[in-house]
């Protein structure tokens, strides 16, 4: 397995455990009773904060983690794994780890500059595989 692919597996735990840190509190705060219903009507009362949070991360985290596979996909497939494309992945997980708490608790500007790295790991490794 290239290290790109080993950091896309590290990244798929860390979607669980980003899962784990929202649904706990969330269903301590609505309430299985609404948790496990159909939702089709909106809870009585929303999210705490910081649950809510960290719902954002994680969901942010999903949406980040289409474009990161999309490049470790290209980068192992064209047989282009290199110290750069490397490097990036591991800066990419890194910054992920980061966002959690960094989202959590509202670290301003850190929170933007967090997800900048990541974003920009990613454009690494896809520019890496074209040139």
């Amino acid at each position: 397995m290239t290290p790109e692919l080993t950091v896309l597996a590290l990244c798929g735990l860390l979607q669980m455990a980003q899962f784990a840190l929202f649904a706990v509190p969330a269903n301590l705060e609505l309430g299985t009773r609404y948790t496990s219903s159909p939702r089709d009507k909106p809870p009585e009362h929303g999210l705490s904060t910081r649950t809510g949070r960290l719902q954002r991360a994680m969901n942010n985290h999903f949406e980040a983690l289409i474009l990161f596979t999309l490049a470790v996909v290209v980068v192992t497939l064209s047989g282009q794994s290199s110290v750069v494309t490397q490097t990036a992945a591991w800066v990419f997980l890194a910054a992920r780890i980061l966002y959690v708490p960094a989202y959590a608790y509202g670290w301003r500007p850190w929170r933007s500059a967090i997800w900048a790295a990541g974003f920009f790991a990613t454009l690494v490794l896809l520019l890496a595989a074209l040139f």
